[in-house]
């Protein structure tokens, strides 16, 4: 479910830095037994992508997908909808797959990378990766968020999804605390309720624990502040190491689901002011066989014809794949 709505912070959540918040999204729960009430259940269904027949695959590992619905809004769109990905390590580079149905086929584009590691003369690194695309309205644009160094968040626009304006970086680690060595993963969503001001969800590494930030901004592009002290943190039984957050919309909001180090999706209660934090449990628990190989991460939503997919991250690192699961 595309996030179209958009977010808005009170005067004096952005002096504390914290703020009135919220978003929208759609996210689902764990494959035999949701452990968390009131989510519902996901079963993994399918890999969207065979790997071994892509043309764009240099380290044989796809991660961070994120879903679009495109039709009726991209010029010209190859399908119904977006997925981009793109491997992790290096050289990386954000790819396009696209499909009419959730279920697929997805069919690789044919120019992938659309967003290299190289961007002259805007940047030269190491790699570029962990796409997460937003479709905006208001300027019939759509924003690519991805990060290269893993020290950068950068954004991109573009009117047909597939070639893209560069647009600068959002976020550095010199914005956040000294001990923060890392700010990538980043995921931007619209306020459900007001308007003017969307939210940044990303992982910031602090002193070798990786943790979910916050930030906001009345522009996708620019004027992004960020709130010093972490919005989740690792509890007992996650195994430390959280990213890929999500925020979750259904039922009122207030939830962000994000992936542990323990292999699993979990689900904590923020509020809708992101003033809370409590650990819920496992949304969606990893299988040991293929593809999760015991390691589900993150997620990005979408419904169609009622049903709600969750795509995710599936596999040990350095050896990922795309997999689908249905509610």
């Amino acid at each position: 479910m595309d996030p179209d709505r958009r977010p808005a912070f009170g005067r004096r959540g952005l002096l504390l830095g914290a703020a009135a918040l919220g978003t929208t999204a759609a996210f689902g729960a764990a494959p035999a037994g949701a452990a968390v009430p009131g989510f519902p259940e996901f079963r993994h269904l399918k890999t969207a992508l065979d790997k071994g027949a892509l043309a764009y695959n240099p380290t044989d590992e796809l991660i961070f997908p994120s879903i679009r619905h495109v039709a009726g809004r991209v010029r010209n769109p190859l399908g119904a909808w977006y997925m981009y990905y793109a491997p992790h390590d290096a050289p990386g580079g954000i790819c396009l797959a696209y499909a009419d149905s959730l279920e697929g086929p997805w069919k690789e584009y044919s120019a992938n990378p659309i967003i290299p590691r190289t961007w002259s003369p805007h940047y030269s690194v190491s790699h570029v990766s962990s796409p997460h695309a937003l479709w905006n309205d208001a300027d019939g644009r759509m924003y690519l968020y991805f990060h290269g160094e893993n020290t950068t968040t950068r954004v991109a626009t573009s009117t047909d999804g597939r070639t893209f304006d560069y647009g600068g970086t959002v976020l550095t680690t010199a914005m956040l605390p000294s001990d923060v060595t890392e700010a990538s993963y980043a995921r931007v969503f619209p306020h459900p309720v007001q308007s003017g001001v969307h939210v940044m969800l990303f992982m910031g590494n602090q002193a070798g624990t990786r943790k979910i930030f916050i930030g906001w901004s009345h522009r996708l592009a620019s004027g992004w502040q960020f709130k010093p002290q972490p919005l989740i943190s690792p509890a007992a039984g996650e195994n430390g190491q959280l990213s890929g957050a999500h925020y979750w919309s259904q039922g009122g909001g207030g939830h962000v689901v994000y992936h542990a180090g323990d292999g699993n999706i979990r689900v904590a209660r923020v509020g809708t002011s992101f003033d809370r934090e409590e650990h819920l449990g496992v949304l969606y628990d990893s299988a040991s066989t293929a593809p999760d190989n015991g390691r589900a991460a993150a997620p990005s939503f979408a419904e169609e014809n009622g049903r709600m997919y969750m795509f995710y991250e599936a596999g040990q690192r350095s050896a990922t794949n795309i997999a689908v699961a249905r509610a």
